[in-house]
């Protein structure tokens, strides 16, 4: 029995961690001739106490966001994957990713790094890759390395 993969969703944040997770991401998708799924959410949260100092810090945010899925798409069509969609929402990162965008798509396969929150945020909000784990309907794979992928 051979496992593939039709629909994978990753998500990037442009920390070092969801870099590698791209990476391997595309290394999945070239492999199983899927679709790839680039995903950031721009976590609405923080924005309230910002906002009232800076009201350019959703547009700012938004150019940071679709700037950086662009470059991975290029780099993943570079690499022959064949399908690759952007998508760029506001709303709380944990939900949206592992149950609204998963949904939509219909993806069989989330890809996210490790992505370290300090101690306290992880105590009081808990993870986003932990809870995508937690609440996914699908697959998970939680990248911690950029050691390449086999083969």
């Amino acid at each position: 029995m051979t496992l593939r993969y039709n629909q994978i969703l990753v998500a990037v944040d442009g920390s070092k961690e969801a870099e590698y997770a791209f990476k391997k991401s595309v290394s999945i998708a070239a492999r199983n001739n899927a679709t790839l799924n680039l995903i950031n959410i721009i976590d609405t949260r923080s924005f309230a106490a910002i906002e009232a100092y800076d009201r350019s810090i959703a547009e700012r945010a938004q150019t940071f966001a679709e700037d950086l899925l662009g470059g991975y798409k290029k780099e993943a069509l570079a690499a022959g994957v064949q399908n690759v969609n952007v998508v760029v929402d506001y709303g709380s990162p944990k939900s949206m990713i592992s149950k609204d965008i998963a949904k939509k798509v219909e993806a069989d396969l989330i890809i996210c790094g490790a992505t370290g929150l300090n101690a306290m945020e992880r105590f009081l909000i808990g993870s986003v890759s932990e809870y995508i784990v937690r609440s996914a309907s699908c697959d998970v794979l939680v990248v911690r390395t950029d050691e390449p992928l086999e083969p």
